[in-house]
């Protein structure tokens, strides 16, 4: 059964994710629809590229993931399909497939991209506005339904992609990184991979002027409204306040630098 994801920056109180479902189950009507998310904060492409990553290593082989938040509908940049594996991405070119192209931990994948160029799989009349329905829902639904990806365009080898800081291990054993998402709680999803951070190490992790004296292994290691430090769900290192929000309480956001230093060398 074809499966398809979604995850804009629509919303739910238009009808845009409405109508590109329309568009799909026209030309799919047996597909499986997943909503990943639509309340990617307008126009934020590196949060989206953050969502997709996270979310895509769960959903089984031959799933069409269809991403729009394309500030630049209408304009010259691309539209194009990525294969990795037999997992299928459709999305603006604008770097919201930088962390699938370019992972934070382990080299990148090999992956065929095509700029999709063949009409013939489109709607016949295509916006200025809303490529999401004209275009990406319509390419999905295709190779949702087992059109190869090589028949909607042609292949390119310099897919757009995000300047997004990379985290760095340093010679003295700490690591820079930065906050690179934040969520809906407020937790400060950082860049640096659970995987530097060896458990038999206590590390000190010092953002915004705090310092946080140890990673926990749960919210409830800590008092309700204490900041904390842990290893989330993306395995990634997050910051946050038990029931509270970090985001808030350290006035901070995407790109503020973080340090993890091993207390041994204190």
């Amino acid at each position: 059964m074809p499966l398809i994801t979604m995850t804009t920056d629509f919303g739910m109180s238009d009808g845009y994710v409405g109508i590109m479902k329309g568009v799909i189950l026209s030309i799919a009507p047996d597909a499986t629809i997943v909503d990943i998310t639509h309340d990617i904060q307008p126009h934020a492409i590196s949060q989206a590229a953050f969502v997709i990553a996270a979310a895509a290593p769960y959903f089984p082989s031959g799933t069409v993931h269809l991403v729009v938040v394309d500030p630049g509908v209408g304009s010259e940049r691309r539209a194009i399909a990525v294969q990795i594996k037999r997992t299928y991405f459709v999305a603006p070119d604008n770097g919201v497939l930088t962390l699938i192209l370019q992972p934070l931990s382990g080299n990148p994948p090999p992956a065929k991209i095509i700029h999709l160029r063949r009409r013939k799989y489109w709607l016949p009349q295509v916006s200025n506005t809303f490529h999401g329905r004209d275009v990406f829902a319509p390419v999905a639904a295709h190779l949702a339904t087992g059109t190869p990806i090589t028949k909607l365009g042609k292949s390119i080898d310099d897919p757009v992609l995000l300047d997004l800081p990379r985290a760095q291990q340093n010679l003295d054993g700490s690591i820079e990184g930065h906050i690179l998402y934040v969520d809906r709680f407020g937790n400060l999803v950082t860049n640096i991979p659970a995987s530097w951070l060896k458990a038999e190490v206590p590390w000190r992790i010092e953002v915004a002027g705090r310092v946080i004296d140890k990673l926990s292994s749960t919210y409830a290691d800590v008092q309700r409204g204490q900041l904390l430090a842990l290893v989330g769900s993306s395995g990634m290192l997050e910051l946050s306040v038990r029931e509270g929000s970090a985001a808030l309480m350290l006035g901070v956001g995407e790109n503020v630098p973080v340090k993890a230093r091993p207390v041994s060398q204190d």
